[in-house]
C-alpha cells in the first residue's frame, strides 16, 4: 500500500524533484567555485618567508632552567632555482613526488584515498602529498588535519601550479624544507653539512639531503640512526636510477661514495643528549611543525644539578680512562625508580667532541651494547620465581656444556666451537657456591647453570617484562645469554634494575612531565602508569644479594669503590669477554645509576674488569648524589625456606640425607628438643640435577635424572671434583 502511494507521489511530482536536485547541485558547485576563487595565493616573496610564530622551549623539572629552544639560531639562505644543483632537484623529486612534472598540483588517486580515510570512523589520515601541496601546507595553511583544511590545500595547490612554473615551485620547496636542527633550506643544509653551495653537491650528497626532510631529527647524521639515514639515501639513489635521473654507473658510484659530514655546530643547549632525546620524542608524537609554531613550554624530568654532576664526572675521568684503559667514551643515566623519571642522561663524555663522535647517544643508541655479567640478575630473578633460593648450591667446577662435545677429564676445559666450557676472568674454580655468593661475585659457570635451569625463553620473557626491549629469539643466544650475549641499551638496563629497586613495580622511563601552552594551560600531562612485573619478595631477594657487602668482598676486596660505607647500595658490574663494554648498574630505593665505558666503534679496551674501568666514575657521581639524598635502607626479603625443603636448596651440598642431632651427643633429636643442635650429613655429593627436577625445584625428586641432556655433563664434573677433594660417599660429617 505504501509503495503504491510513493509511486503516485513520484509520478505526480517527479519533474519538481529533478529540478530541485539539479538546482541544489548547481548551487553547491557554484558555491564551491566561489569559495575556491576566494582563496588567495600570496606572492612568491611572501611564500619564501618561513612562518615560525613561537617555538617550543624545553625546560628541566623545575620549569626554570632552559635546556633547548627549538627556534634557537634558525638559519636559512634563500637562493634561486638556478643556484640549486640538478642532483638535488632530481633526488628530491625521486623520493618525495616522482610524478611532480606530470601532475597539476594534486594526484587524484591520493585525494580519493585521503577522503576515504578521513570519512571512515577511526581511519588513519593519509599522506602522499605532492611537492606543491607541501609548499602550500608549509607556507600558507595551518597544521590542523581537518577535511576543510585539506580541501583548501588541494585547491590552493592547483592555483599555485597555474601561477608558478614547476621550477619555481620546486625552488620554494627546497628553500622551505627542514634539514635538521635549526637548518632550513637546501643552501643552508649544503653549507652546514658539506661546506659547499647547493649548486656543487654530488649525487650522493644530494641523496643524503633529500633523505632528511621526512624526519630530520631521526635521520640526523649526528644522531643515533646513521644506518637508517644511509638506508634512505640508498633508497633515494635507487629511485633516481629507476626514474632515469642517473645512469647505472652513476648509481653504482654514488652508493659507495664515502661522504664526510662537517662537525655539528650547536650552541646554547644544556644537557644536549637528553634535550635531543626529548625533542625526538616530541617530534614523533606531534610533528616538527607543531613544535615550531605553538610556543609550548615542555617541562621535563631532568634534574639540572644532577645532570651537571654527571657531565662533570665523565669529563673528569675521560682522560685517565683513555690513557689507562683505551676507553675513549662513557655514558651515564640516572633514574628515579619510583617514577621512572630520567634525572640525568649523558650519552657520551663530551657531546661536542668530533673524535668520538660525541653527539652519538650511547644511552639510547641501537643496536645496543652487550651487557656482560650485568645481565645475570635477570636470570637469577627468574630462578627465584621458580622456587630456587639465594642459598641454592651450584657447583663452580670445569664443565662442558655443549652436547656436541665429549665431557671427559680434558674435554671439560675445551671452549672452541662446538665446545662450550666457560671460565672466569681469573681462571679459578671455586667448587660448591650458593647463588648468593655466585651472583655477588659474578661467577660464570653457576650463572650458565642457572640459565639452563630457568630456560632461555623464561629469562628473556622476564628481562623483557622488566624493561629490556632489544632481545630477540632464544636461538640467537644459547647459554651465552647470561654472560651478556644479547644487546641492550644503558637506558633499558637502568630502567630494568629500577624494578628491583622499586620492589617489583616497573615505571617505564619518563622524560617529560607536562606540556604547557603560552597561557600556562596544560596541553598534556604524562602520568605514571606503574605495573607490577615481578614478585615483591623476588625483587627483594635480588636486592639483598646485590647489596650484600660480605658476599662481594672475595671478588672486589674491602676497599673497592663499589661499596659506600654507611649507605645501602645494591650494584652489579659487567664486562664482555673481549672487553668492548664495561658496565655497572647500582641503586638505592630512590635512585638508579647506570654507567658504561667503551669505544663507539666497538673496539676493545685494555683487558681489565669493570671494577677498574667504569666503577670509579660511577662511584664518584653516586657519592655526590648520596651526600644530598641520604641513606634509605632496603626492606628485608621474606624467608621462604623450611627444613622440609631439599638440602641443596638450603645450602647443603654434601648430601641429601640430613638429620638434626644434639650438638653435644650427636644423637638425633625431635622438634621438642630445646638444646643446641647441628646437622649430621651422610656424604653423597651430586650436582643439582641429581636432586631435583629443574622445572619444579620444590617438587618431587626426578626418578630418572639421566633423561636431562645436561645431567651427565654436570654430574661428571661434580663427581670428579668430589673425588679429588676427598668427599667419599657414605662418610658422615657434621655442621
Amino acid at each position: 500500500m505504501r509503495k503504491t502511494h510513493f509511486a503516485r507521489f513520484v509520478r505526480r511530482h517527479g519533474r519538481s524533484i529533478v529540478l530541485f536536485g539539479v538546482s541544489a547541485f548547481l548551487v553547491m558547485v557554484g558555491s564551491g567555485f566561489i569559495w575556491a576563487a576566494s582563496l588567495k595565493i600570496p606572492d612568491i616573496e611572501s611564500l619564501s618567508e618561513r612562518k615560525v610564530t613561537q617555538s617550543t622551549k624545553i625546560y628541566d623539572r623545575t620549569g626554570e632552567v632552559l635546556l633547548m629552544d627549538l627556534s634557537l639560531d634558525v638559519t636559512r639562505s634563500i637562493i634561486s632555482g638556478d643556484d640549486i644543483s640538478a642532483n638535488v632537484k632530481n633526488a628530491t623529486v625521486a623520493i618525495e613526488d616522482s610524478e611532480f612534472y606530470d601532475h597539476h598540483g594534486i594526484r587524484i588517486k591520493a585525494i580519493i584515498r585521503a577522503v576515504l580515510a578521513n570519512l571512515v570512523p577511526g581511519g588513519n589520515t593519509q599522506g602522499g602529498s605532492t611537492i606543491t601541496q607541501q609548499v602550500v601546507k608549509n607556507s600558507i595553511l595551518t597544521t590542523d588535519r581537518t577535511l576543510t583544511r585539506k580541501l583548501k590545500e588541494w585547491v590552493l595547490a592547483v592555483k599555485l601550479e597555474r601561477l608558478y612554473s614547476k621550477d619555481q615551485i620546486l625552488a620554494l620547496y627546497l628553500n622551505e624544507s627542514p634539514y635538521g636542527g635549526s637548518i632550513y633550506g637546501v643552501e643552508e643544509a649544503a653549507q652546514k653539512y658539506f661546506g659547499k653551495s647547493a649548486r656543487d653537491l654530488t649525487i650522493a650528497e644530494a641523496a643524503y639531503l633529500a633523505a632528511l626532510p621526512q624526519a630530520p631529527t631521526y635521520y640526523s647524521p649526528y644522531g643515533n640512526h646513521r644506518d637508517a639515514l644511509d638506508g634512505r639515501k640508498n633508497l633515494v639513489l635507487a629511485r633516481m636510477y629507476e626514474l632515469g635521473f642517473i645512469t647505472e654507473d652513476e648509481y653504482d658510484g654514488a652508493k659507495v661514495e664515502e661522504i664526510f659530514f662537517r662537525p655539528q655546530e650547536i650552541t646554547g643547549i644544556r644537557a644536549p643528549h637528553f634535550s635531543f632525546h626529548v625533542r625526538e620524542l616530541l617530534e614523533q608524537e606531534f610533528g616538527k611543525r607543531v613544535l615550531e609554531e605553538n610556543g609550548w613550554k615542555v617541562i621535563t624530568t631532568l634534574d639540572a644539578d644532577m645532570e651537571n654532576d654527571a657531565e662533570q664526572t665523565l669529563r673528569d675521568f675521560a682522560e685517565s680512562n683513555l690513557k689507562e684503559f683505551n676507553a675513549s667514551n662513557a655514558a651515564l643515566v640516572a633514574l628515579d625508580p619510583q617514577s621512572g623519571d630520567i634525572l640525568a642522561m649523558v650519552g657520551s663524555r663530551d657531546y661536542f667532541s668530533t673524535d668520538i663522535p660525541g653527539a652519538y647517544n650511547v644511552a639510547t643508541a641501537l643496536p645496543g651494547r652487550q651487557p656482560g655479567s650485568a645481565f645475570k640478575p635477570f636470570v637469577y630473578a627468574a630462578a627465584f620465581l621458580m622456587g630456587y633460593t639465594p642459598d641454592t648450591i651450584l657447583f663452580d667446577v670445569p664443565t662442558q656444556f655443549s652436547t656436541q662435545a665429549e665431557c671427559g677429564p680434558t674435554d671439560i676445559y675445551k671452549d672452541e666451537a662446538p665446545c662450550y666450557a666457560p671460565q672466569d676472568y681469573d681462571n679459578k674454580f671455586r667448587g660448591p657456591m650458593t647463588i648468593r655468593d655466585a651472583l655477588a661475585q659474578s661467577i660464570n659457570i653457576p650463572a650458565v647453570k642457572a640459565l639452563y635451569l630457568v630456560g632461555i625463553q623464561k629469562a628473556i620473557n622476564l628481562a623483557s617484562a622488566l624493561g629490556i626491549t632489544t632481545l630477540g629469539h632464544p636461538d640467537q643466544y644459547g647459554l651465552t645469554l647470561v654472560l651478556g650475549g644479547g644487546e641492550v641499551t644503558l637506558l633499558d638496563m637502568a630502567s630494568a634494575y629500577g624494578v628491583f629497586a622499586n620492589e617489583g613495580v616497573r615505571n617505564a622511563p619518563r622524560a617529560i612531565l607536562r606540556i604547557e601552552d603560552r597561557a600556562g594551560n596544560i596541553v598534556k600531562s604524562y602520568e605514571l602508569s606503574p605495573e607490577r612485573v615481578l614478585d615483591q619478595n623476588v625483587a627483594l631477594q635480588v636486592t639483598d644479594v646485590l647489596a650484600d657487602h660480605d658476599a662481594k668482598v672475595p671478588a672486589y676486596g674491602e676497599g673497592s669503590p663499589i661499596f659506600f660505607p654507611g649507605y645501602h647500595v645494591a650494584a652489579k658490574t659487567g664486562t664482555t669477554d673481549d672487553t668492548r663494554d664495561a658496565w655497572i648498574i647500582g641503586y638505592t630505593p630512590k635512585l638508579v645509576v647506570g654507567t658504561w665505558a667503551g669505544n663507539n666503534d666497538n673496539t676493545s679496551m685494555v683487558k681489565k674488569v669493570a671494577g677498574l674501568i667504569v666503577v670509579p666514575m660511577w662511584h664518584d657521581f653516586f657519592a655526590k648524589v648520596l651526600a644530598k639524598m641520604g641513606d634509605t635502607p632496603f626492606p628485608e626479603p621474606r624467608e621462604t625456606l623450611t627444613e622440609a625443603d631439599k638440602p641443596i636448596l638450603r645450602g647443603i651440598w654434601e648430601g641429601n640425607e640430613v638429620v638434626k642431632v644434639n650438638a653435644l651427643t650427636n644423637q638425633p633429636v625431635d622438634g621438642n628438643f630445646t638444646g643446641p643442635t647441628k646437622e649430621r650429613i651422610t656424604v653423597s655429593v651430586h650436582d643439582i640435577l641429581y636432586w631435583l627436577d629443574k622445572r619444579d625445584p620444590r617438587g618431587p625428586r626426578p626418578s630418572n635424572p639421566e633423561q636431562d641432556p645436561q645431567f651427565t655433563r654436570w654430574e661428571f664434573s661434580v663427581r670428579n671434583w668430589a673425588a679429588q677433594n676427598g668427599y667419599n660417599d657414605g662418610r658422615v660429617i657434621y655442621r
